[in-house]
């Protein structure tokens, strides 16, 4: 006789599942969930104080007329009416979007082609980081006024003794409204690219080597395996530092501020910067509503595009 193994009895279909217990107050206490609680008030305190209720005010100043020291006066849409009728708002954001557009056609690409170049390079690598890191370091003041000596605009500036040696003629640099802008956008790029050169000689370590042998197995050349391994690999990266630097150079206020003061002719004005005015240059109680309606209005302009930006980039940068 041989003996047959019972085949285990499938469970039924129409088994009922159990149902999941409710979570009650003593079992979210029993939890840890009062401990938790605890821990979480401070920072929800400190960060509702220091960082909503600001935003509040300013909201609510938005709409009022006030010199921040008698008693405010609700004046409605009255502030953002002004703030469009100003001529200058208009070259602001004409000057804003130029520099954001220099900035990314030349500030953009910088990092990630110094970077790549950096990630070849077998020895000595950890003083190209370091050169590349050093105006990071540099307070940003200092760097400006540093850059405004050598854009001196005599014969004897820096960067026109430079273009002498080449009998070039002394450029006015930030002297003239044609070049004012960028002369401001060179000193960014310097100033901002050795924080971003980290971010991807960090980034670049995390791509296989094995990609880059396919490749040169393949016949690719240098240029090559940047477009067909390095720059799909990096593209959640180039998404991130892409949006970052459109807020950064929507936001420019120290270089116009240092270098021109807005000037020559509001060629160099940017948002900020006319927000600033609004505020401190202006007669109390006339500019400072202005200069909050203006400060809500480029608030919401930035949170409109970074939720755009990242809805449509999502999909490729998931790729």
């Amino acid at each position: 006789m041989t003996a047959t193994l019972a085949e285990p009895e499938a469970p039924a279909a129409d088994a009922p599942t159990p149902a999941r217990r409710r979570r009650s107050p003593i079992t979210w206490v029993q939890r840890g969930g009062l401990t938790t609680l605890l821990f979480l008030v401070p920072t929800l305190v400190i960060f509702g104080v220091f960082s909503w209720t600001p935003i509040v005010e300013a909201v609510v100043m938005s709409f009022q007329k006030t010199n921040l020291v008698t008693a405010p006066v609700f004046v409605g849409w009255s502030n953002f009416e002004a703030v469009f009728r100003d001529p200058v708002f208009w070259i602001a954001i004409r000057n804003t979007g130029y520099f954001a557009l220099l900035a990314l056609l030349f500030g953009y690409p910088l990092p990630l082609v110094a970077a790549v170049l950096m990630s070849e390079f077998k020895r000595m690598k950890g003083i190209y980081s370091v050169l590349a890191y050093l105006p990071v370091v540099i307070p940003p003041v200092v760097s400006v006024l540093l850059w405004k000596i050598f854009y001196d605009a005599g014969p004897t500036g820096v960067f026109n003794s430079i273009l002498g040696w080449f009998g070039i003629p002394p450029q006015p640099w930030i002297q003239d409204a044609t070049t004012a802008m960028p002369s401001l956008v060179l000193e960014a790029t310097w100033a901002g690219a050795g924080g971003t050169i980290i971010i991807y000689l960090a980034a670049l370590t995390s791509v296989a080597p094995e990609l880059y042998d396919a490749a040169e197995v393949d016949g690719a050349s240098i240029w090559g395996k940047i477009w067909h391994v390095t720059l799909p690999q990096l593209r959640g990266i180039l998404f991130i530092t892409l949006i970052l630097q459109i807020i950064a150079t929507a936001q420019v206020f120290l270089q116009p501020f240092l270098f021109t003061g807005g000037g020559p002719a509001n060629s160099t004005t940017t948002i900020l910067l006319l927000i600033y005015q609004y505020a401190f240059t202006n007669s109390l109680g006339v500019g400072v509503g202005k200069a909050t309606a203006l400060s809500l209005m480029l608030a919401v302009f930035l949170a409109v595009l970074s939720i755009v930006y990242f809805r449509v980039t999502k999909r490729w940068s998931d790729e």
